[in-house]
Order: C-alpha cells, then sequence, then structure tokens
C-alpha cells in the first residue's frame, strides 16, 4: 500500500517541549513545521502567541500542552491554563491527567479534571488530546491491571468530550532496576487497545518512540490519526513515493521523544 506525503505529514504534531530549548530553538522548530508542513507544533505555553504569528497562514496548527509532564495541577489551573492557551492563539491542547487521582480510582476526580479543560477549549473552539501517560500505568492500579486501567480511562476521556486520547507526554520517565530512567512511549499493543476502547468519535494519539518513517507508518496502521515527533525531519526525509512500499511494515520504539 501506498502513502501521500501530504496524509504522512499532516499525522505529525512537531513537538517542541523540550526545557532547553532556546526562543532561536522555537522559532526555528515554527520553520521546520511550515516547511515539512506537518499538521502542528505542539510547542511551550509561553511561545504559543509567537508559534501563532509564526505559522499563521502556512496551514500548520498551534498547540500546546496542559498540566504538562506530570499532570497534578489544580484543575482551576488546567482551566486557566487553557484559556490562555486558546487566547494566545492555540487552536488544539494536549492535557495530563492527574495520574495519581487515576491509579488511585478517584474516577469523577479525573472525569471532572478532564471536561474542566475539555469544556474550556471547545468554547473557544480548540480540541482536546488527553494524555494517559500509559508507562505510569504498566502495574495497573485502582484494583484493575494494566490494560483494563487504560481502557477505563479511555471511557472517562470520551465521557469527558476529548477529542483525542493520547499515549504519553514523551517525559514520562519509570526507574529501571538498574536505577536508570527510562520510558517505551507509544507501543503497538497500547494504540491497538486504545483505538478498540474508544468510539470512532475520539480519535487517538501516539507519542514518544516514533522516530522514523517506517514507525510513523505502523502508527498509521494501527489506527492512531496522530504522533507527536520531535525527529520529524528524519520522518518525512526519508519519504520516497517509489520505494515507499518497502517501508510499509515498520514497528515501533522504545524511549526518546
Amino acid at each position: 500500500m501506498s502513502y501521500r506525503y501530504e496524509d504522512l505529514a499532516k499525522m505529525i504534531d512537531h513537538s517542541l517541549l523540550h526545557p532547553t530549548m532556546t526562543d532561536a530553538e522555537l522559532e526555528a522548530g515554527c520553520q521546520a513545521a511550515a516547511k515539512y508542513g506537518v499538521a502542528s507544533v505542539c510547542i511551550k505555553p509561553y511561545y504559543v502567541a509567537r508559534a501563532a504569528e509564526l505559522l499563521q497562514g502556512t496551514g500548520v496548527l498551534v498547540g500546546t500542552v496542559i498540566g504538562f509532564p506530570h499532570g497534578s495541577n489544580l484543575t482551576e489551573v488546567k482551566r486557566y491554563e487553557t484559556e490562555l492557551a486558546c487566547c494566545d492563539g492555540a487552536v488544539e491542547v494536549d492535557m495530563v491527567i492527574n495520574v495519581g487521582k487515576a491509579i488511585s480510582g478517584d474516577w469523577q476526580y479525573v472525569q471532572n479534571d478532564i471536561q474542566a479543560v475539555c469544556d474550556e477549549a471547545h468554547k473557544h473552539g480548540a480540541k482536546v488530546k488527553v494524555i494517559i501517560e500509559n508507562d505510569y500505568l504498566n502495574q495497573g492500579g485502582a484494583g484493575l491491571d494494566s490494560d483494563a486501567l487504560k481502557q477505563k480511562l479511555c471511557q472517562i476521556c470520551e465521557a469527558a468530550g476529548a477529542d483525542w486520547v493520547k499515549t504519553s507526554t514523551g517525559f514520562g520517565f519509570v526507574k529501571q532496576p538498574d536505577g536508570a530512567y527510562n520510558y517505551l512511549g507509544a507501543t503497538e499493543h497500547d494504540l491497538q487497545l486504545m483505538r478498540a476502547t474508544c468510539s470512532p468519535a475520539v480519535e487517538v494519539k501516539a507519542a514518544g518512540g516514533v522516530r522514523d518513517l517506517p514507525g510513523l507508518i505502523r502508527v498509521k496502521q494501527l489506527g492512531a490519526s496522530r504522533c507527536g515527533a520531535s525527529a520529524t525531519a528524519a520522518i518525512l526525509d526519508a519519504y520516497d513515493a517509489d520505494n515507499l512500499d518497502s517501508t510499509a511494515e515498520g514497528q515501533l520504539g522504545g524511549g526518546g521523544y
């Protein structure tokens, strides 16, 4: 099966979120997003207004993050972050759930938290991607195993009005037995699980571990419509319409946003 460049590029949310990124790097990232014709930039909140200026008329949307990366902000803070982001020009927001509340089984809190952001964003005509941070859920919680917990959270996201459910922040590091920290990010298992759990009204976004064109194609094959990536240039520079079939059976890797 062949894939058009435009269809693959419009899956990518170009991630510009690393804490050390300078203003010059953020501006260059916006210029790269326009050059490659991606779906959006997902940029640091303080830079939203400038990104909206830089990307005006390019067809690249401006998105940002809410409660990022750990999701522990008060609900009202998340709502206000959303309001400010939308007023600055964001048309998509990627919010992080309160992971501790989810593992505790406080479902009403989790739903209210998500719904506050969704209601505020939708009031401004913006869309919401809800990050459930799967790496933190692999031991399960609230009496549920890992898969059941992820399914429960997908159902809550849909009930709260989410437009997308998203696998990861790209910064959900888990301590390993050797004391090092790492994470998997998007996995094939989780993408299949999330796509099967949500109705067609809710889309799925992969984030973390997608670094090449075969990985992006695999994300598409698994039913996700968006993919957060910082390796946008490497992914799209590899596009070759004449030889694309040979790259279509990629697999997702772990770690590294």
